[in-house]
């Protein structure tokens, strides 16, 4: 029995948007499944992102590319490429050697968990810039209304002396 050395590879992976939508799962699946197909070892497998294509494929306009690692012999990534051009739910396959890439770079977050993560941060910033001016505002009526019973009393002290002042004269 013979044992096969087995390269790191990085492939992207191009589906059709509407079906990427509809049935994320079966996609990831039918991956799986080509690369098993080769005697692949998926290191990691995650969405890239959502793009307008730059010419029809298949009469799709866009696409969801999805972004590979894995391990496999050299002379399968051969069969990989053959599996893609047969696959009805993949539409096109890119694959390069990645033996140079580094744990850090392959768990390095793609542009659709990057955008996610900014638009988090965007919204839980808001929110607190929301709570910091309704703060402010609570604040500033509060002010207001001190210097209203402020303003009250001083006028409550002036009558009562104006009467004390009325009272003493007479």
């Amino acid at each position: 029995m013979e044992t096969v050395a087995k390269k790191l590879y990085e492939a992207m992976f191009l589906v059709d948007s509407a079906l990427a939508g509809a049935d994320w799962d079966g996609v990831l699946a039918t991956i799986k499944s080509t690369l098993q197909r080769a005697e692949a070892e998926v290191v990691s497998l995650r969405k890239w992102a959502d793009k307008r294509l730059a010419y029809e494929i298949d009469h799709k306009t866009k696409g969801t590319y999805i972004l590979c690692y894995f391990r496999a012999d050299g002379k399968r990534i051969g069969d990989i490429e053959r599996d893609v051009q047969l696959s009805e739910r993949i539409m096109r396959v890119l694959i390069l050697s990645a033996e140079k890439q580094t744990i850090k770079d392959i768990e390095k977050d793609t542009p659709v968990p990057l955008a996610e993560k900014r638009k988090a941060e965007a919204a839980q910033q808001a929110e607190e810039t929301h709570k910091a001016e309704e703060t402010h505002k609570a604040e500033e009526k509060q002010v207001a209304v001190d210097q209203e019973l402020e303003q009250a009393e001083q006028t409550k002290e002036t009558e009562q002396a104006d009467v004390e002042d009325t009272d003493n004269l007479q």
